[in-house]
């Protein structure tokens, strides 16, 4: 395997997240999924793919070389040279006898490592379009204002960890892994509470293994009852790592000191330890149309930096086939990758597009808006009633010869004394909500029920509920407070 495509190789490796931990949740469970079919291709048939689509310009070499033979045998018989004992015609010779397709696999392999590498910056693919060195192009339709942001074409889904398998080579060339066995990270995009923060620990069950002459060792991503620190926790590991029996080999060469100025007697173990579970935070984003972005992106890579139109105007016929075979290959290898990429970012945007049922809806409605012939079942709810405890005390309301106080059971005369007592529906059966929605004293002389609603709370993920809002509420809002500091200890927002 050449370097060009071993490059080649590790990219995709790395764009298909194939070192991506073993976990049976979100992007991991999708990646698990695509893994063998990735892997098959990158393995099997990207290399035969990309030499069949050459072949055509073998034959233009082929031809190249022919012409160029014929000219150093004329010119040696025009010196009166016997042509078959320059050493011209022998060189052009034993390469025509020789020749393959190897140096355009290296460009094909070289060009489509630089294409995917400029595009593709820590797990997502932005447009970094060339104009020239230093400064990038953005996509411009004429508008009078163009505002342009990095991700102006991805959905942000989330700031999350992002979990990977780590591998290191010991002294003896030997490999060891950490993989990870179980995981467990915030939902909904909440932020972890302080005394909360999950931490690597060595996996309880079996920790260590040795699979075909190589050492994995597992871990598990959770809180820790104990509330250590990370590097507590990594030199417990430490401890359990060189203690367990039947690793004695392992535990020598893990053992091999890798020092620094500050700690002299590291080890191997604890220098690799510390870089696996320094673990890293990544913004999440899934591109709108990754397929179409990437074959644009890659037909005007092919154009300004692969095909030299002043090249190709100076170049003989079989030169020119040939650089059209190369982007050919390229063109069709790429196509390949991209709709591997495609794929998997398509299904992760129908996931994240599908519109979310509305669970539960209820109403908190004021007394004077309720009927009064459905009192008697709500000084009966029990649960609405200790709301009104909670919120509002209204068992502290005194009796006055003016309004009736509190009473045990609740009177109908109370709530008629007290009409801005706020009723909620999620306290009723369905046959009450229906009964007070569809009651005029609701709408209080509104045309529709919209329009008696005066404020609306939607408990949501903020893009599921933008998009609900967006219709009803076009050209409504004035002002908008967005995205909060919540979960923060200091914010001060309720």
């Amino acid at each position: 395997m050449n370097e060009n495509f071993r490059k080649l190789i590790d990219l995709l490796t790395e764009l298909f997240q194939l070192d991506a931990a073993d976990l049976d949740f979100g992007i991991y469970r999708i990646m698990n999924q695509k893994r063998d079919e990735i892997v098959h291709f990158l393995e099997h048939d990207l290399l035969p793919q990309v030499r069949e689509t050459l072949q055509a310009s073998q034959s233009g070499d082929v031809a190249a070389l022919l012409a160029e033979l014929d000219r150093a045998i004329v010119s040696a018989r025009g010196l009166g040279v016997d042509p078959e004992t320059t050493q011209k015609v022998k060189d052009l010779k034993a390469q025509i006898a020789q020749a393959d397709i190897t140096g355009l696999e290296n460009e094909v392999f070289s060009h489509l490592t630089n294409f995917f590498r400029r595009y593709y910056s820590d797990g997502d693919f932005i447009s970094l379009r060339r104009y020239k060195p230093g400064v990038y192009a953005i996509p411009y339709e004429g508008e009078e204002v163009k505002l342009h942001w990095a991700n102006a074409d991805q959905y942000y889904i989330k700031t999350t960890e992002n979990f990977r398998d780590y591998t290191f080579t010991l002294p003896s060339g030997k490999r060891a892994h950490f993989r990870l066995a179980e995981a467990d990270t915030e939902r909904d995009n909440n932020q972890t509470q302080n005394g909360n923060e999950r931490r690597f620990m060595l996996f309880a069950e079996s920790p260590l293994s040795e699979v075909n002459g190589e050492l994995i060792i597992r871990f598990e991503y959770r809180q820790d009852d104990a509330k250590r620190k990370q590097a507590d926790l990594n030199m417990a590991a430490v401890q359990v790592i060189m203690a367990t029996p039947g690793f004695a080999e392992w535990q020598q060469e893990l053992a091999s000191l890798a020092p620094t100025g500050s700690n002299p007697r590291r080890t191997q173990l604890e220098k690799h330890l510390t870089g696996y579970t320094a673990c890293n935070s990544f913004d999440y984003f899934i591109h709108k149309d990754l397929n179409g972005f990437l074959r644009r992106e890659l037909d005007f890579f092919i154009k300004n930096e692969v095909v030299r139109l002043d090249d190709i105007e100076e170049e003989t016929a079989p030169r020119v086939e040939q650089y059209l075979s190369k982007v050919k290959a390229m063109r069709r290898i790429g196509h390949k990758i991209i709709a591997f990429l495609a794929q998997i970012e398509d299904f992760q945007k129908r996931l994240w597009l599908k519109k979310k049922f509305v669970v539960e809806t209820n109403y908190c409605v004021t007394l004077d808006r309720v009927p009064e012939e459905l009192y008697p079942e709500i000084v009966a709810n029990s649960e609405q009633i200790a709301e009104w405890k909670r919120l509002f005390a209204i068992e502290e309301i005194p009796h006055t010869l003016e309004n009736p106080g509190y009473t045990d059971p609740l009177t109908v005369k109370f709530l008629k004394a007290n009409p801005f007592l706020v009723l909620d529906t999620r306290y009723f059966p369905l046959e009450f909500t229906v009964a007070l929605l569809s009651n005029e004293k609701m709408l209080s002389g509104a045309p529709g029920l919209n329009e008696a609603i005066d404020g609306i709370l939607i408990k949501s993920d903020n893009f599921q509920a933008i998009n609900l809002l967006q219709v009803s509420l076009r050209g409504n809002i004035d002002c908008i407070h967005i995205d909060p500091p919540y979960n923060t200890a200091t914010s001060g927002f309720l």
